[in-house]
């Protein structure tokens, strides 16, 4: 095989590799003759199956492998002489493909962006700060009022009562459209909080000032963008009896409280949310913490890109950004969407960024283990219940979504690695000052 370098500008490389056809030849003549004794054809005993006869059976068959075997040799015999790491799969073209014939030789034009040196970087020289917030009594007490909130109960009130804001109604209803009955209209027994917006809008309100007894007529308009297609935007009528009329009972913040979730006592359920408080605060802490560490690694190392690179994950970044500014469309049926200037700078650094953190990890032989890998297939299985072995197998049998669940605990691994052999210095500061420092990361 003959190597020709074509390009050599930058990250760019291209190469002509020259496969003579008497090499060719020869390496599909040796292959026949070693399956020559295996083969049998009609008409010959086993092994006797003439050269001619196999050449023209199998011959264009062993000659496409033969081509493709010494291409894919040559390559990576390339790439292992130069020390090139192609920045994505090598574009591979035959130069002569629509004209070739056998007994032609074979050319082929090979062209890849080769992944840059990564410089060294000092890590000793970054220097962060971590912070620590302490579960302070406001906040468990806050959190305590809520769950408290959560298992209110109702009781009954004085016989007559009217309905009010806050107050639950039972009812029974059943719902009419054009007239007619539909299915997932009715219920009995119902315990409703007026003022809770769990019905459709103008449902509860008017049922404000209904007794005990009632009977009711409530008129509403589904929404436009309704769940239902065959009741978005219709208008419907809902016949209701009300059955009880309850107000909310004063949850107590005690014992009894505390064993409705889990804890022995109140002290107990209190340094539950604590720890709870403090793992909140630790992660967004540490969230301050990289994105600091990553803005130094940013500015401390620069380097060329490989614009496949950058352009795919500009690409990606505007596609993304598309679709949350445009929620309502859930497919990609959309035109084009193509970067912009912001976008291509974010995606420089991402790359960039990228490419260092996966040169140290690797430098520090930072590794992804089967336990870390199954527990994050195990979050990931969570979204779809009722369907958690399907996705077992999809994500065992798809190589790029074992990648999408590695990547993320590749990059914690080697953040904490970073972490250890930087300057780290420890502050402790209100919940107030840690909510600011994350809003001020949203507006970077």
């Amino acid at each position: 095989m003959q190597v020709k370098e074509t390009q050599n500008e930058g990250l760019k490389r291209g190469y002509q590799f020259t496969l003579p056809a008497a090499d060719l030849a020869a390496t599909v003549d040796a292959k026949l003759k070693e399956a020559q004794p295996e083969v049998e054809m009609k008409g010959f005993r086993k092994g006797k199956v003439p050269m001619a006869m196999l050449k023209k059976q199998f011959g264009p068959r062993i000659l496409g492998d033969a081509m493709q075997e010494a291409i894919d040799g040559a390559l990576k015999k390339h790439l292992d002489e130069s020390g090139d790491r192609p920045a994505t799969q090598p574009k591979v073209e035959m130069q002569n493909g629509e004209t070739w014939k056998e007994g032609d030789d074979v050319v082929v034009n090979v062209s890849y962006e080769a992944l840059p040196p990564i410089p060294e970087v000092d890590l000793s020289s970054l220097t962060l700060e971590k912070l620590t917030v302490p579960a302070e009594e406001a906040a468990i007490n806050e959190a305590l009022e809520n769950l408290a909130k959560s298992a209110q109960s109702f009781e009954d009130r004085k016989k007559g009562s009217k309905a009010k804001d806050g107050d639950q109604v039972v009812i029974d209803f059943k719902g009419f459209v054009d007239g007619e009955a539909f299915e997932g209209g009715e219920a009995q027994d119902y315990p409703l909080v007026l003022g809770s917006n769990s019905f459709i809008p103008g449902f509860e309100d008017q049922l404000v000032g209904a007794k005990d007894g009632d009977d009711v007529t409530v008129n509403v308009k589904f929404p436009e963008e309704y769940g239902a297609p065959h009741l978005a935007g219709k208008d419907a009528t809902f016949e209701c009896k009300v059955k009880a009329v309850k107000s909310p009972a004063e949850a107590q913040i005690d014992d009894e409280l505390a064993k409705k979730f889990g804890a022995e006592d109140l002290d107990a359920l209190k340094k539950q949310i604590a720890g709870r408080l403090e793992q909140e605060y630790a992660g967004a802490a540490r969230a301050i913490l990289k994105r600091s560490l990553l803005d130094q690694l940013d500015e401390k190392v620069k380097f060329d890109l490989p614009e496949s690179l950058v352009e795919a994950e500009a690409h990606q970044i505007a596609h993304q950004l598309w679709h949350e500014e445009n929620p309502e469309v859930h497919d990609h049926n959309h035109g084009s969407i193509e970067p912009t200037d912001e976008h291509k700078k974010l995606a420089e650094r991402r790359v960039r960024l990228g490419l260092l953190l996966a040169e140290i990890g690797q430098k520090a032989e930072v590794t992804v283990t089967d336990q870390e890998m199954t527990q994050a297939v195990l979050r990931a299985a969570r979204q779809y219940p009722g369907q958690e072995r399907a996705f077992f197998e999809f994500v065992q049998q798809n190589q790029a979504v074992q990648q999408q669940l590695r990547a993320p605990i590749f990059e914690d691994k080697v953040v904490d690695h970073i972490a250890e052999q930087a300057k780290v210095e420890e502050k402790t500061v209100t919940k107030e000052e840690l909510e600011k420092a994350v809003e001020a990361l949203d507006e970077l």
